[in-house]
């Protein structure tokens, strides 16, 4: 369980930048080489360079270097990691509120 915190925690933690979950976004729609990801960000490119190390370390994204140009592809399986934990999430949350509303409309269920 704590490995699964933990690669979540990381997970969470690169999609918590703006700029990240944008290179997620453009990845979405296929491959794209780090100039041109970069392209659409008003930072120098060491600076997204270490977004890229980021999202990389965590697994949301490979990169492959082939001559001077490094490609950067979405690994879509990785989500599935955010998409687990919010569907075990949704569980707890709907039969909390399944509970409540036994609670509320059932006259048995308030009694001492």
């Amino acid at each position: 369980m704590a490995q699964y915190s933990e690669e979540l925690d990381g997970v969470f933690v690169a999609l918590a930048d703006p700029t990240r979950r944008d290179v997620i976004r453009r990845l979405g729609r296929g491959p794209a080489s780090v100039g041109e990801l970069a392209r659409e960000f008003p930072m120098t490119l060491p600076s997204f360079m270490k977004h890229v190390r980021m999202l990389e370390a965590n697994g949301l994204i490979r990169t492959a270097k082939s001559g001077r140009v490094r490609t950067c592809a979405l690994r879509r399986d990785r989500l599935a990691v955010v998409d687990d934990w919010l569907a075990e999430q949704r569980r707890i949350w709907e039969q909390r509120t399944d509970r409540l509303e036994r609670f509320v409309t059932d006259p048995k269920e308030q009694q001492p």
